[in-house]
């Protein structure tokens, strides 16, 4: 009998755990594989883990989370109904931003999750995760915008957003992303 989608997702999060094909296994304290609904429509993607998320093996746990959390409560979907990870499994040391490398031995896997949940539209969250499906690209110009791409075989609709830690930093970013939150209800409710 088949593996479900969630207990290929498992599976998946078995394999980042006993990860050792870079080093940041060896300084991190839990893998963060990503959490969340197999079947979910919205997919989103940050960068990597931070300290918190380090801590507890969960994305999106700290002030980001919280704040990521009321822009989903705005278009009326909780967490439970999406599924959230990071390009990287494991935190970089003090935060720094991820290595070439380091991306390219994570990217089987969150390509992995992506053939098996089948969102009908991914979320990146931030300037990096944005570099990564769109490489040479601006936050600033794409931000909100429906982008319809196919990478590495698999069509993929994207929808770019600033991460929630800069609009916890910068109040226009805060009203970017409450902007285009209400985007990414719409297009969903099509």
């Amino acid at each position: 009998m088949p593996l479900s989608p969630g207990q290929q997702l498992e599976y998946i999060a078995y394999l980042v755990k006993n990860c050792q094909k870079c080093p940041l296994y060896k300084s991190a304290t839990n893998p963060v594989p990503g959490t969340g609904n197999p079947q979910a429509k919205i997919m989103f993607i940050g960068e990597a883990p931070g300290f918190y998320e380090d801590q507890q093996g969960l994305p999106f746990v700290g002030n980001s989370g919280k704040l990521l959390d009321k822009l989903l409560d705005t278009i009326q979907v909780s967490r439970s109904e999406v599924f959230i990870g990071n390009i990287l499994k494991h935190r970089p040391p003090q935060n720094r931003d991820p290595l070439p490398e380091e991306i390219k031995v994570c990217t089987p896997y969150l390509k992995a999750q992506l053939k098996i949940i089948k969102p009908k539209v991914v979320i990146t969250l931030g300037r990096f995760a944005l570099d990564y499906f769109f490489p040479n690209e601006s936050i600033s110009r794409l931000h909100g915008q429906i982008k319809e791409i196919v990478w590495q075989d698999l069509p993929l609709t994207i929808i770019p957003v600033y991460h929630p830690s800069a609009g916890l930093r910068n109040g226009a970013m805060l009203k970017a992303l409450q902007n285009d939150f209400l985007t990414i209800g719409r297009f969903l409710k099509n």
